[in-house]
């Protein structure tokens, strides 16, 4: 098991419970699979360095977490298809 951190820019835009709801989905993918959340840090709404889909901020949200070679691969398929992710970045940890 490896170590991993993925940064997930949400719409703004979203309600409290719906932005709660998104960020819950992946860290029940990451448990499912036989992973464990270790941290997730909510930073909040920030300015993007760029517009992105015509939208100039983004909640960030910070998630590391432990897990197989292919729980990564498994998030990034999910966040790609979630309409209200903006962008996200998966990494591992040295």
């Amino acid at each position: 098991m490896k170590k991993y951190e993925m940064l997930l820019l949400l719409n703004s835009e979203m309600t409290e419970e719906a932005r709660e709801a998104e960020i819950k989905k992946y860290a029940d993918i990451i448990v499912s699979m036989g992973g464990n959340v270790e941290t997730t840090d909510k930073w909040g709404v920030k300015k993007t360095s760029y517009a992105i889909n015509y939208k100039t901020d983004a909640f960030y949200v910070l998630v590391t977490f432990v897990a197989n070679e292919n729980v990564p691969k498994e998030l990034d398929r999910v966040a790609g298809l979630s309409g209200d992710v903006l962008r996200r970045m998966i990494t591992k940890v040295a």
